[in-house]
Formats: structure tokens, C-alpha cells, sequence
């Protein structure tokens, strides 16, 4: 969406992330302005996905432009709000299937009866609105949450890399024949 929004060349994001950049500007936008459908509605299930609510705000964009006058890769006039529109979104989902996955988890006495524990990292858990959101969340249903510092909170694949590292040096679950391994798409 930061890449859509062409927040690269907004002034006050030149320097930032696209994750970054969307959190600076939605907290001067008006999350009310654009409602977005939140994605995967129809499935009871815990998984998440993005792509649907991908499509509704380019075809937003692509409207607000058409709106403006102004051309594909010129900022917005309304860019606060579609930041702010985009994050409550992208908050929302996460929070409902976060949601589910505590129930799920509690019903079926996969975790234990007291001090449950939801862990976030990566990327998303250095968003402060999602990060309150999911506070909230756990607060709400009495489990604790964990999160590291936002300059922790950095791309899931170097996070995975460094994880894989540590488990070389420590020579745990570290295969040494790849022959027997059956690879699937899905």
C-alpha cells in the first residue's frame, strides 16, 4: 500500500518503511473516511490473508485519483486517511483471527489454564495501533502479551535466518540429508 501511495516521495516519509510511513500518516487520518471490507469474512478459521483487501484499496486509490485529477504515483490529498483506513483494517483482521485462534486454543486445553501467553513479532509487532489492538485483545480474554522492541520487529525472513543460524551453532534439528525429503507447493 506505501508503495501504491508513492509514500517514498511525501515529505514526511522519504526516510521511513512503508510500514512506517502508513502509521506516521494514519495518525492524522480519519480511519472513517474510507471503510474497508474486512478480508476472508465467510471462513471461520484462523488463517490470515491480505490479498482481498489489497485489491479493495488499489481499486480505492485508483477512484481517489480519478477523484483528484492526479496521476498514478502523485500523492494524494486524502493519503492520511487511506493510511489510517488501511491500518484499522489490517488491525482488525489480525485482532478477529488472533481472536479465534484464543478460543481455540482455550477450548481445546492446548495452552495452559493460567497465565496464557500471545506472542507477536516481526513486522506488524512494531505497529503501536496494532500492537494496543492486540493488547487489548489479550487483556480482554486474560492472557499475557509479549513483544519485542519495535527496533526487533524487523522482517520475518531475517528473523527465520537468524533463527536458523542458532539452531546450526547449537546443532538442533539440523538436517544433514535432504534425500528423503518429499517437497509440496501447498
Amino acid at each position: 500500500v506505501a508503495r501504491r501511495l508513492s509514500l517514498r516521495k511525501h515529505p514526511e516519509c522519504q526516510s521511513m518503511s512503508g510500514g512506517q510511513a502508513i502509521e506516521h500518516l494514519a495518525q492524522t487520518g480519519n480511519q472513517e473516511q474510507l471503510v474497508f471490507r474486512l478480508p476472508m469474512k465467510q471462513y471461520r478459521n484462523c488463517h490470515f490473508s491480505f490479498s482481498g483487501l489489497l485489491n479493495l484499496v488499489n481499486n480505492a486509490i485508483a477512484q481517489k485519483e480519478k477523484e483528484e485529477g492526479i496521476q498514478e504515483g502523485e500523492i494524494l490529498s486524502c493519503v492520511e486517511d487511506v493510511a489510517a483506513a488501511v491500518q484499522h483494517a489490517v488491525a482488525v483482521h489480525i485482532m478477529q483471527r488472533t481472536y479465534r485462534a484464543m478460543l481455540f486454543c482455550t477450548k481445546n486445553s492446548i495452552l495452559p489454564p493460567k497465565n496464557a501467553t500471545l506472542v507477536v513479532s516481526g513486522g506488524v509487532a512494531s505497529n503501536q495501533y496494532i500492537r494496543k489492538g492486540l493488547k487489548n485483545l489479550a487483556d480482554a480474554n486474560d492472557f499475557a502479551l509479549l513483544c519485542p522492541p519495535p527496533k526487533l520487529c524487523t522482517d520475518n525472513g531475517v528473523m527465520i535466518a537468524w533463527n536458523g543460524i542458532e539452531r546450526l551453532r547449537a546443532g538442533l534439528g539440523v538436517l544433514h540429508r535432504t534425500d528423503d525429503i518429499r517437497y509440496e507447493p501447498k
